[in-house]
């Protein structure tokens, strides 16, 4: 007969581990999307939690004497879940920011969708580059590498071992908002230099023609064009998703050492 009993120091312990878990489950990539029911990521963060209990067991001592101690843990632990799958959804960003100069270059930035992770209105090239990133996260099995970055996070940062480093975190930040840029031109590149030349192109014609009205023959063409050559790149989707899995890693790790 199996004995399911447990201390109430284990259930104590247990709690701990869901609370980092479930905070990491709500703010991760894919998982936090308004897409995915909330039973399942409830449901993704329980089992995740008892596959790692069961792996740290024994359980290493985690001492309190009050409530109110205890309730400090639990801020920490949530918190450092919090970092963590903030690390990685802040990497997410970049694409929406390259889909906004992409659509100001061509035009579109009036149109505006609901950015599937930031649950905002984002540019409708923005909308496309994250739900191409989300598929790739998921064809690539970039979802297993952030469960396994939260399960050695345990290792590395034990319950009740978090030491928030300020200075370290800022400093990450600071380095993230530089690649934030730099990527998110990188992968807009294609489109803002064949926007450029169609520029050159249109002022050259204003001037030789200056009957024909460039204003409404350049919006049909920079959206023709910018269009055309969106298409024309979606096979380099895969190395834009490489620089943003890449940061990802990269801003996870910062977090980890912040903390730890």
């Amino acid at each position: 007969m199996i004995n399911y009993s447990f201390s109430i120091y284990d259930l104590e312990y247990f709690l701990l581990i869901l609370t980092r878990v479930s905070c990491f489950v709500f703010v991760a990539p894919f998982f936090s999307m308004q897409n995915t029911p909330r039973m399942v990521r409830i449901a993704l963060s329980f089992f995740t939690s008892v596959l790692l209990y069961g792996t740290l067991t024994p359980a290493p001592a985690v001492e309190f004497d009050t409530v109110l101690e205890y309730a400090i843990i639990i801020i920490k632990e949530a918190c450092a879940g919090l970092l963590l799958g903030f690390g990685a959804t802040i990497c997410t960003s970049i694409v929406s920011f390259a889909g906004s100069i992409a659509d100001m270059e061509t035009g579109l930035s009036m149109m505006t969708l609901m950015d599937p992770a930031t649950r905002d209105s984002s540019s409708i090239t923005g909308v496309l580059y994250q739900y191409a990133m989300m598929m790739m996260l998921v064809a690539t099995g970039m979802y297993r590498y952030l469960f396994g970055a939260l399960a050695d996070s345990f290792t590395l940062i034990p319950v009740n071992g978090a030491v928030f480093d300020g200075t370290s975190l800022m400093n990450s930040m600071i380095e993230f908002l530089t690649d934030y840029v730099v990527i998110g031109f990188r992968i807009v590149l294609p489109i803002f230099c064949v926007m450029l030349l169609l520029n050159a192109v249109l002022g050259i014609l204003a001037k030789v023609s200056p009957q024909m009205n460039m204003f409404a023959v350049g919006i049909q063409l920079k959206i023709l064009v910018g269009l055309s050559v969106l298409f024309l790149t979606a096979i380099m989707l895969s190395s834009t998703a490489d620089f943003i899995f890449r940061e990802m890693k990269q801003m996870m790790l910062s977090f980890v050492e912040g903390m730890s």
